[in-house]
């Protein structure tokens, strides 16, 4: 679902550039964390409207931070959430929109936040139909996940999400292999409200998982 001489002058920008940075940080954990409530706690008109909201307002926070990835990656995280909320053909151009985000995104800085633009658009390609309706492809999602797990591991997102895919594949002992490892993954300080409902939809899916491996 990211993102951007004489020595007096140089020593000048470095005092300058840690405001700036601070700003930048503390704005994007407000995107984050407003992106938890509304993904996981408000439904109906009540999210749609919200997610409204947020990508207006995550869309002028991208564009002040035009060169970090971080800014480009959470962008297209909150329209591809608006776009799954929607529902729908009517979404695809928020999808397409969240696609080209996250794709700049690995133009500056694939390793940003850890690979996460290699996460969201594999799961991009993974829910969206294929052509001639949209864009997607398993090949690429696969290919994606691969590239977002070797740059992180044992990130709770990473193995969530392809897990998922792997179950919507019908891959159950591989996805319940990547579930068990999201399950043990390092908590995230920043984002404990995301890493709350997180867990609860790893649990919920190794559920469904040990059903399907029992038949």
């Amino acid at each position: 679902m990211t993102k951007l001489n004489l020595k007096a002058l140089m020593m000048l920008g470095v005092i300058m550039a840690a405001p700036a940075k601070a700003d930048f940080n503390s704005d994007l954990s407000s995107v984050q964390k407003q992106w938890a409530v509304v993904n996981y706690e408000l439904v109906d008109d009540a999210q749609l409207n919200a997610f409204e909201k947020l990508a207006s307002e995550t869309a002028e926070f991208t564009k002040a931070n035009d060169a970090q990835a971080a800014s480009h990656i959470w962008y297209g995280i909150v329209l591809s959430s608006y776009a799954g909320a929607k529902g729908g053909l009517g979404a695809l151009g928020l999808a397409k929109d969240a696609k080209a985000q996250f794709e700049k995104a690995l133009k500056l800085d694939p390793n940003a936040l850890d690979g996460s633009a290699y996460t969201s658009l594999a799961t991009l390609y993974g829910k969206v139909p294929g052509w001639p309706i949209g864009f997607g492809d398993d090949d690429e999602a696969k290919k994606l996940f691969k590239q977002a797990l070797e740059l992180n591991p044992r990130g709770i997102d990473s193995n969530y999400l392809y897990a998922a895919f792997l179950y919507d594949e019908h891959k159950y002992k591989s996805a319940k292999e990547f579930l068990l490892v999201a399950q043990q993954a390092p908590a995230r300080p920043d984002r404990v409200k995301a890493d709350l409902y997180r867990q609860q939809e790893i649990t919920q899916l190794l559920a469904k998982v040990e059903k399907k491996l029992k038949r």
